[in-house]
């Protein structure tokens, strides 16, 4: 075992740590931090890999981008930022269907390679990989700018709830007050001098 073997398995484990407290914490900004921590062992991990591009991609759009957006959604919609009990529910279901998840694709892996070596390709280019994203995977990138911006729009709208409704009036100059007090007073004889001295 190398030790690139060794580093590997190190961020994998903080990965997974991190993204298991992630659903396990009952505060939802803490949650929102240790989604960070394990986003940035990902892009360790894809340093190990020598894929420098791919990790600072990861850090600068997921780590830099998402998560800060994940948080001004929290900030914005007004969400309990100290702890909630309605996020303590019971996780046997989740946890089952992510052993289960998890169980398959590690049969299914092992079932297809076996022990067999892969060769890796050659190591990809900053300019190859711009030419494969904005060629032919340019429709998704789009796309999912597009889902982007409508999260935040929504957060926006969810952070208002007066937009859309009618304005209540106010109770200080309805027309009950004039009618209890037997008249607006000065307001009407304002109003009838303006009219000429017309009752």
């Amino acid at each position: 075992m190398t030790g690139a073997d060794v580093l590997l398995l190190a961020l994998g484990a903080v990965a997974v740590g991190a993204g298991a407290l992630v659903v396990a914490t009952r505060h939802l900004v803490r949650a929102g931090l240790w989604l960070v921590v394990c986003l940035g062992a990902l892009a360790g991990v894809y340093l190990v890999l020598t894929a420098e591009l791919v990790a600072w991609v990861q850090v600068l759009i997921y780590v830099g981008a998402v998560v800060v957006l994940l948080l001004f959604a929290v900030m914005l919609t007004r969400a309990p930022i100290g702890p909630s009990d309605d996020l303590d529910r019971p996780g046997w279901a989740a946890a089952l269907v992510g052993a289960g998840s998890g169980l398959g694709l590690a049969v299914l892996l092992i079932d297809a390679f076996r022990w067999s070596r892969v060769d890796l390709p050659a190591a990809g280019t900053a300019e190859s990989l711009g030419e494969q994203l904005f060629r032919s995977w340019v429709l998704p990138f789009e796309v999912l700018s597009v889902l982007l911006l409508a999260a935040l729009v929504g957060a926006i709208v969810l952070s208002r709830p007066d937009i859309g409704r009618p304005a209540a009036p106010s109770p200080a100059a309805g027309p009950a007050d004039g009618d209890r007090t037997g008249g607006d007073g000065p307001a009407r004889a304002a109003r009838a001098a303006d009219e000429g001295g017309r009752p």
